[in-house]
């Protein structure tokens, strides 16, 4: 599922993975949502668009979803964040953050990798008085 010009960032620990609580949503059904963010540079790509993926697996299908698009900067960095929906049957497995890009990264320098499970909303029982 990968292609050509994916240039690995970092796995997820199993231990953030597992972190994240099951939502149900009524067109993708369980989805597990993650906050990634990551600082890049990028020797050689300056002014060339790239995009931020997650890549896992789930149950025997591997999946990928995108999570943020920009443009390399003129210094060669690029700061990309974004909450991942990813929908899942069975469980999230084998989670890895990708960079895919037109030209082949020869050189990445990963400044700071950032991924964290996020927690279902609450719910208030307490009403309100009037």
């Amino acid at each position: 599922m990968t292609h050509p010009n994916d240039t690995l960032i970092g796995a997820a620990p199993s231990s953030i993975v597992d972190a994240a609580r099951l939502l149900v949503t009524p067109y993708e059904g369980r989805v597990a949502e993650y906050n990634i963010a990551t600082w890049l540079h990028l020797p050689g790509l300056a002014n060339l668009p790239v995009s931020l993926l997650v890549s896992y697996r789930d149950g025997d299908k591997h999946r990928e979803v995108s999570v943020d698009h920009g443009k390399v900067g003129p210094h060669h960095k690029i700061l990309l964040s974004g909450v991942a929906r990813l929908p899942v049957k069975h469980k999230v497995e084998d989670m890895r953050v990708y960079l895919r890009s037109a030209v082949l990264a020869t050189t990445l320098v990963v400044e700071e990798l950032f991924i964290q499970a996020l927690e279902a909303p609450r719910q208030d029982n307490r009403q309100a008085s009037a």
